[in-house]
């Protein structure tokens, strides 16, 4: 099976210190994509995308691979809950790009097995993630749809 890439790119009326704070801040992650993203975020760390619904489950784990606050940061991502059946290994880079007072934001999932229920969770949920933190960073609010909880 080949390997794909999934790319997303969108601006965020919000500083690129405010993005990269709500990408990390567990309180943030919880509030916009219903899960906390938990780590110490230093290169060779272990990090966990744990449900915010209280049963402590870790969706994803994997490594920090590189950290350059507030620009850059490349994360392995190993779905642990088997909802697949079998177990993937991919990558994602965040990269922020300050542009005075708004941001661009490049997120890059890579090494994404083709036509895999993977791939289709990735090429929903990214941009799905990424606009709801927009809203949240805009507006003080996120949307009002609850599909944060089903992911």
């Amino acid at each position: 099976m080949s390997l794909e890439q999934f790319k997303y790119v969108s601006y965020i009326a919000a500083k690129d210190t405010d993005v990269w704070n709500a990408l990390l801040d567990p309180k943030m992650t919880q509030q916009y994509w219903g899960h906390v993203n938990e780590s110490d975020w230093k290169v060779g760390s272990r990090w966990a995308h744990i449900r915010a619904d209280g049963s402590e489950i870790e969706d994803v784990t994997g490594k920090v691979l590189l950290i350059h606050p507030p620009h850059h940061l490349v994360l392995s991502w190993q779905e642990t809950g088997g909802h697949h059946g079998v177990m993937h290994s991919s990558q994602v880079s965040v990269a922020l790009e300050n542009l005075g007072e708004d941001t661009r934001i490049t997120v890059i999932h890579s090494d994404l097995q083709s036509g895999s229920l993977s791939y289709q969770d990735v090429s929903e949920g990214w941009p799905a993630v990424i606009s709801n933190l927009k809203t949240l960073l805009e507006t003080g609010h996120v949307m009002a749809s609850d599909i944060w909880s089903a992911n």
